[in-house]
């Protein structure tokens, strides 16, 4: 794919984010599920409203601003409530998320392309995060959570470019991944998984690469009687490999990867710039919020969220009907309605609150269901299992073939990219395990990334591939995540359906 037809693909995918984020979007004149608090919150700040926040402000600040500037821009009023607690039309408190929605899908194929310089890769990353429905719907109302993901991506993509770049630019963009990675934390608490992935991969990246320096790490994994044979090739040995590992070269992008420049970051730049400076941003972000509410300090505060959180209770339906423990996300058993409204006809106008009609009297159903593309969903584990069984295969057949624990000097680019995959997954994933609070399918966005990151891999492999028949499945897949979405996008968008094509849409009982 050439640069020409490659910036096409992603300004069309763009127009696609923008477009089905912005459509009808002041349809429901109400707040719609967490807004309740969140457009509160923002407009707290603009009318100097003292109020407690369980989770760190920076989204709610960039809502407040959404509103401010909103409320500036002579169209989008045609309908107003007073449900913020000033007078405000739904434009004004959603479209800034809107605005910044669509830009997720232009980053996430920003990390594709920086992780294999492959444009297909990256084309394929955008378009499946723009297919996806719970992101759609996170991003068409005033809710936190696509700043967490946002500022997570930004970071690990700075990051990335840190790497691909030497001294002063270098410095630069970690300086750029250190603050988005404080933003993210300063979102809500969970952005701290992303920052965690960035270690955990800088960590794997050392550990292999000590493996491959040592010149006697056979010797812990060998028996003796194959130490004499073997020592005498290894020194030279393991100086070219450690020279393979430590070059590289953008020239070559088939064969390297900026994940191969991770050890040259050490202990103290890392602690720096993905330490002290996201801490720092974390802090100021706290500023303005601290001084509108004095009723608690900065550690205070932080005491009071966290007793707020423990004290939500299990993952228990008796807790809220959509609690959904962590190992239903994956394969999107819970997913939850933020919305549910009933109405006679289409031109029945809906009421701003208050519960929808008799089971049997409405005719037609107005839903927004905070739920993935299914098929995209169901795709992407399989591809990360199939990633996963890569990389545990690779270090299986080398450990046969050698007779040791370990696995080549020289990873490819696309055991680099499986390597950098799993780990961030795991990372935004593992965590929720031992979280006895209920938690929600949102809690999800930000690990299933990388879930879409993994599938758009898989179909790129599948595409480029010399046999016929897998370049079937590629295009296969692809059709049917496009079609999910198409067939599914009345629900993220709130469209008007029919009892029956809504039903036809709620494929089991736990999703409705």
């Amino acid at each position: 794919m050439n640069k020409k037809w490659f910036r096409i693909g992603m300004v069309s995918v763009f127009i696609l984010s923008v477009t089905l984020r912005f459509w009808g979007l002041e349809r429901f004149n109400t707040l719609v599920f967490d807004e309740v608090y969140f457009a509160k919150f923002g407009n707290n700040y603009l009318t100097h409203t003292p109020f407690f926040n369980a989770h760190p402000p920076l989204s709610q600040y960039i809502i407040g601003i959404g509103i401010w500037i909103g409320s500036h821009i002579p169209f989008g009023h045609d309908t107003v409530n007073g449900l913020t607690g000033s007078m405000r039309s739904p434009w004004t408190y959603r479209w800034l998320n809107a605005l910044t929605g669509s830009f997720i899908p232009l980053v996430v194929a920003a990390i594709a392309y920086q992780l294999s310089y492959r444009r297909s890769f990256a084309i394929l990353a955008g378009l499946f995060t723009a297919c996806d429905g719970i992101f759609l719907v996170e991003s068409r109302y005033a809710l936190s959570n696509i700043y967490i993901v946002i500022f997570g991506l930004l970071g690990h993509w700075f990051l990335l470019l840190a790497l691909d770049n030497q001294n002063r630019r270098r410095s630069f963009w970690l300086v750029f991944a250190g603050i988005t990675f404080g933003a993210s934390v300063g979102s809500k608490w969970n952005g701290l998984w992303f920052l965690s992935g960035a270690y955990l991969i800088w960590i794997a990246a050392w550990v292999i690469h000590l493996i491959h320096s040592f010149p006697n790490s056979k010797f812990f994994f060998t028996s003796p009687l194959l130490k004499e044979a073997e020592f005498r090739s290894q020194n030279s040995e393991f100086r070219r490999q450690e020279a393979e590992v430590n070059t590289y070269s953008p020239s070559s992008p088939s064969s390297q990867t900026p994940l191969q420049n991770l050890t040259q970051l050490n202990i103290f730049q890392m602690l720096f710039y993905l330490g002290i400076i996201p801490a720092f941003i974390y802090s100021i972000i706290w500023i303005p919020h601290l001084q509108l509410d004095k009723t608690y300090g900065f550690i205070a505060v932080h005491q009071q969220i966290l007793k707020f959180h423990l004290h939500l209770g299990g993952n228990s339906p008796n807790v809220h009907p959509y609690c959904a423990a962590w190992y239903k996300w994956p394969l999107m058993t819970r997913p939850m309605a933020y919305y549910y409204q009933t109405a006679e006809s289409i031109t029945e106008p809906l009421p701003v609150m208050g519960p929808p009609l008799p089971a049997g009297a409405g005719q037609v159903v107005y839903d927004v269901h905070a739920m993935g593309n299914p098929f995209l969903w169901w795709f992407g584990v399989a591809a990360m299992l199939f990633l996963i069984g890569m990389l545990v295969s690779q270090v299986v057949i080398f450990w046969v073939k050698e007779k040791r624990f370990s696995t080549k000097a020289t990873l490819s680019v696309d055991t680099w990219i499986a390597l950098y995959l799993v780990i961030n997954y795991a990372a935004n994933l593992l965590p929720w395990v031992k979280v006895t609070r209920c938690v929600f399918i949102y809690h999800y966005m930000c690990a299933v990334v990388f879930i879409f990151l993994a599938i758009a891999w898989f179909v790129d492999q599948c595409l480029r591939s010399y046999y016929q028949q897998l370049r079937a499945v590629g295009v296969t897949i692809t059709f049917i995540i496009l079609v999910a979405f198409i067939f599914w996008m009345p629900i993220y968008l709130g469209l008007p359906l029919s009892p029956n094509g809504y039903k036809l849409r709620m494929w089991f009982n736990s999703w409705i």
